[in-house]
Formats: structure tokens, sequence, C-alpha cells
């Protein structure tokens, strides 16, 4: 697949509908090569990736249960259920971290988050034009400090996607695009 035609055709799949095999050796190095190359003022490499697969799923989703009843001590069975299988509807998840340096007067933290976002979003794109797919997710878990600080993740860095990775198991139709046109405009100053 060319590398317009990967852009152009990017498709979020549903965690729901991604199965093993996952992205693993050659395969999630090239996509992770792929993160690295994001565009990122000051070379600062505000990102960190936390890989999640097999068994330490359950333990994410034990994570999550946890926040949930700090975050909201009425939650009822269905609820505690629905978080705890969050993290096992794919057979990978990458959690891409923003490191965010909140002392460099160059390179603000909006910056560092967006260096990590499109390092995340190279991955999904590297990921389908191998022939996986992917979704990039958030929620209250990415701003959760008890998720945080479960995953070793300073409070100051921010969680700016949990990248569900697997192999589709159905096909995923395009998604219809709007006419770039109507978003853009001319400025003459």
């Amino acid at each position: 697949m060319d590398t317009m035609q990967a852009l152009i055709s990017r498709v979020s799949v549903p965690p729901k509908l991604l199965s093993d095999p996952a992205p693993r050796g050659a395969d999630l190095d090239e996509i992770m090569a792929a993160a690295m190359s994001a565009p990122d003022h000051g070379n600062l490499s505000p990102f960190q990736f936390i890989t999640i697969e097999g068994d330490a799923r359950a333990k994410l989703g034990d994570v999550f249960v946890e926040a949930m009843k700090k975050r909201d001590p009425s939650a009822d069975e269905a609820m505690i259920e629905k978080e705890r299988n969050r993290p096992m509807r794919s057979p990978l998840i990458v959690v891409a971290v923003a490191k965010i340096d909140e002392h460099n007067e160059k390179v603000p933290a909006v910056e560092q988050a967006v260096t990590t976002g499109i390092a995340a979003y190279n991955m999904i794109v590297a990921a389908q034009a191998k022939g996986y797919g992917g979704i990039l997710l958030t929620g209250k878990n990415a701003k959760d400090l008890n998720v945080k600080a479960a995953l070793g993740i300073e409070p100051t860095d921010e969680i700016v996607s949990f990248v569900y990775l697997g192999t589709p198991i159905k096909q995923v139709s395009e998604k219809r695009r709007p006419d770039a046109a109507q978003f853009m405009s001319e400025w003459t100053g």
C-alpha cells in the first residue's frame, strides 16, 4: 500500500473487531519506527509507549475497575464488568504517554502532547498498511490519576491514547470523509 492510499483509506477498527494475531516482532518494530517519525519540535522525544498484552490486560481491567469505583462509588455490576472487560477487547494495547516537560520554554506542553498523538496516529496507519487494524481511545481512564499511578505514569504526564491493535475479524467499511475544501480558507493579510 502506498503512502497516500494508507493515509486516505485509514479507518478505525473498533476493539471488539480486533483479534489475534496482534503485531509482534518485526511488524511491531516497524510500527513503532513509524511512531518515532512524528514531528518533534526541539527533538524532545516526549513520548513513552507501554505495551499491554496477554494476562496483563486482565490486570489493567482490574485497575480500570478500581479507578471507576473511586470515581463513582455507586457503579453497578454491569458498569463494573464493562470496565473490567475493556482491555480484553483486543490482543494488544499500547498506552501512548506524553512525558511532559513543563519547564521547557520553547516547546509548550500542548506541542509535546501533539507529538505523542501523531506518533500514536502513525502507529495506526502503519498497522493498517501491514494488514492489522487499530483504534485510538481515551475516556475517563486516560485522565485518571489512579490509572496513571498503576501504570507508573507521573501525574503531570498525559495518557494521549490507549492504542488498541490486532487483526480485524471483518472488513470495516471506509468512512465517508468531508470535503477538505469546506474547511479551508485563505488569509491574505
